[in-house]
């Protein structure tokens, strides 16, 4: 009946859970791809992933993701029963991420709007390959192979009774979130994985399907299923596990007359005491105890005393567990919901506004009023302000996301690097746990990507020139995070060879890129290690798929500078190199220090500013160029007059009646004159419109209270 009801609304879920089950497959699998083998649960969670992609898949009708989800199922189904001995791991773990690969790909093109229209039969054709060259060799002699995974279909279905001496009579009952979207599509699929062990099956509500109301019963009543199969409740239980939306799973074992009755779940003999579930809420406990209580004095039975919750018989879930009382059940629990990106986006630059707003209150002029009583306002306004802080910080962690996601691409990126280049690579993750925002996130995979794919091509060394070197025959690239003054440090080692400075400066200088007067010894490493970054700069002379084009890294630049990130490049030679990105925290809003030169606004971010300081014309050195560079404590800084620098006009030439800002960023520091402090503030950050393009030092701008314009100042582009 699979072509009677409409996908309209289930295509949303469908994508968001498959995706969210294939990220963790990936994980799974890099995690042990330097293992002899899967271990046992790695075998039981992809058998189940594949299971579940399978059955939801084949609901959806999307036939080339069912077929090749199915075929590697009967690779683990296989692994999981036999337990072969000797299976090519490597090649396992190439077959399981090639399968991640289709799908993902097909899941992106559902995403788009496009067809899932991939050919899956040469991966699906691989696959068998695989199994039968483990079912030939990998099984113990005379050992049979387990029975074949047969698929079927998906169709709305009913199984007729076949009970034989074998059969056993399950009643199950389960419990979802209350969070849960599209219950009623959650029951099918566990319905339809049940169906495959079934020889009688029934469930309530029936018509989950086509009628859509019953999403909202599942998750008041729950869903009730009547099972009839050959198995143990364990085999149940790995069928049907609690998970995101699965809140409970209650399987009991009852007689063939019990199973006869129905969906009258466990109705004990009227002389038996009470049964109660243990999910049940203390006021059902209290409720069904004076019912109780009621029926024995109708009966003019002994007198007894009112029923206690202590009183009823609690059936046992699965023996060794611990007994959950209903007032457990009163804990708190952390409940999740997806949500659209666009939307925490808009609500972002509401916050924005808000915070503009707020300023333009607290901030009129109207407020300037010789002699008006404002206490009452400012306890309000104070109030406000604290309220408007607490909403950003909610909605700005809301906003933040760990690097988990991004450091296991780049795992992946390194397996299939090193796999074709023949290189063995050890990677290492630190600081994966590190939160950014996800505009930020972003921005920084594509030059993540260059970069690692650099570490392993150009940095790390074949295994005969590690060997010749002393060098282990394996190579080591990490990936590290952390965070620093509103800063986050990504960087990328290798234990390589390390950049070759006459080889740079070689190729720089036959691009016409170095001063013909001046030697190659007065450029600093750091100045040399830039070139790599420019457009067209390789010098990697044999072009591959991987390397040898010129580009990337001019890329990486590009993607770094638009998010307001630095890119730096250390290396010795034999030893292997460091490439680090400083990126900011996020884009959305900054504590910044407003300034005014001539008739402009201006904004620094704060955690640059190391010092305000007034000085006195004496402390000047002026030199011949035009140069400028003030002794401050025993130390030269050079100087920039903000006007200046932008040829504003009206603006003070006199430093001593300006204020000198010291500015510090990666470890180079700078004094910026400007006229006048205002304050500090919360700025909210816009981008610069892009028909006034890219100007060197602004990094975007803002409303300030009085609706005036200010310019936020980027201070790596003063400073370089």
């Amino acid at each position: 009946m699979a072509e009677e009801f409409s996908t309209d609304g289930m295509l949303d879920i469908y994508l968001f859970e498959n995706e969210q089950l294939l990220e963790q497959l990936q994980e799974r699998v890099l995690e042990q791809k330097d293992a002899e083998c899967f271990d046992e649960d790695s075998i039981n969670e992809i058998f189940r992933t594949m299971h579940t992609i399978k059955g939801s898949s084949g609901i959806m009708m999307f036939d080339n993701i069912t077929a090749v989800s199915h075929k590697l199922e009967d690779v683990f189904y296989y692994l999981r029963e036999s337990h072969p001995d000797n299976v090519p791991h490597l090649q396992l773990v190439e077959h399981v991420l090639e399968v991640e690969d289709f799908i993902s790909g097909e899941l992106e093109k559902i995403r788009n709007g496009d067809p899932a229209d991939g050919d899956a039969t040469q991966l699906v054709a691989d696959l068998e390959k695989f199994l039968n060259m483990l079912k030939n060799g990998g099984a113990a002699a005379g050992q049979e192979p387990p029975p074949e995974n047969v698929h079927e279909e998906p169709k709305h279905f009913y199984i007729a009774p076949v009970a034989t001496n074998d059969s056993r009579f399950y009643k199950i009952y389960l419990t979802f979130y209350p969070t849960t979207e599209m219950a009623n599509v959650h029951a099918y699929k566990t319905v339809y994985a049940l169906k495959e062990i079934a020889e009688d099956l029934l469930y309530s509500p029936e018509d989950i399907i086509s009628d859509e109301s019953s999403a909202e019963k599942i998750l008041k009543e729950g869903f009730r299923i009547l099972l009839q199969a050959q198995c143990t409740e364990e085999e149940i239980r790995q069928i049907i596990g609690v998970g995101y939306d699965i809140k409970e799973v209650d399987v009991y074992e009852c007689k063939a007359e019990e199973f006869l009755q129905g969906f009258d779940f466990g109705e004990e003999d009227a002389e038996a005491a009470p049964v109660i579930d243990l999910n049940a809420s203390v006021e059902e406990i209290e409720s069904k105890a004076e019912t109780a209580s009621g029926e024995e004095k109708k009966e003019e039975a002994p007198a007894k005393p009112k029923m206690a919750p202590g009183d009823f018989v609690i059936k046992s879930k699965e023996p060794g567990k611990r007994k959950t009382l209903a007032k457990d059940k009163k804990s708190d629990k952390a409940s999740f919901i997806s949500v659209n990106v666009s939307k925490m986006d808009q609500l972002m630059e509401l916050i924005g506004e808000l915070v503009i707003s707020e300023s333009v209150v607290l901030q009129s002029p109207d407020l300037n009023v010789p002699g008006l009583y404002l206490d009452n306002f400012h306890k309000a306004a104070a109030q406000l302000s604290k309220v408007s802080t607490d909403l950003q910080d909610v909605i700005m962690s809301m906003r933040m996301v760990p690097l988990t996601n991004t450091f296991q691409k780049m795992n992946r990126i390194v397996f299939d690097t090193s796999r074709k280049l023949g290189k063995e690579i050890e990677f290492v993750m630190v600081g994966d746990q590190t939160e950014v925002d996800k505009n930020i996130i972003e921005h920084i995979s594509d030059p993540l990507m260059h970069i690692v794919r650099n570490s392993v091509d150009h940095g790390i060394e074949s295994k005969e020139e590690r060997l010749e070197s002393g060098k282990p025959e394996k190579g080591k690239v990490t990936l590290s995070a952390k965070t620093e003054a509103g800063k986050v440090w990504i960087s990328v080692s290798d234990d390589g060879a390390g950049l070759d400075r006459e080889k740079i400066i070689a190729k720089a200088r036959k691009q016409g890129l170095l001063d013909d007067n001046k030697p190659d010894s007065a450029y600093s490493d750091k100045e040399v290690y830039q070139f790599i970054t420019l457009p067209g700069f390789s010098t990697n002379e044999q072009v591959t798929e991987i390397s040898g084009r010129g580009v990337g890294m001019d890329v990486v630049i590009q993607n770094i500078q638009a998010i307001g990130g630095t890119l730096e490049i250390e290396s010795t030679a034999g030893l292997g190199s460091t490439m680090s990105l400083k990126i900011p925290l996020t884009l959305a809003i900054i504590d910044g220090i407003v300034m005014e030169t001539g008739d402009s606004s201006f904004v620094m971010e704060t955690g640059v500013i190391k010092e305000f300081i007034r000085v006195k014309e004496e402390m000047m050195i002026h030199e011949p160029n035009g140069e400028e560079y003030i002794m401050i404590r025993g130390e030269c800084y050079p100087v920039l007059r903000l006007g200046k620098w932008y040829g504003l006009e009206h603006y003070e030439e006199s430093v001593e009646k300006g204020i000198m800002l010291i500015l510090e960023v990666e470890d180079k520091k700078i004094c910026l004159l400007v006229d006048k402090l205002v304050g500090e503030r919360e700025i909210v950050v816009k981008p610069i419109p892009s028909y006034i393009g890219k100007v060197k030092g602004l990094s975007g701008c803002t409303q300030l209270g009085d609706g005036s314009i200010a310019l936020i100042l980027d201070a790596t582009g003063l400073i370089e």
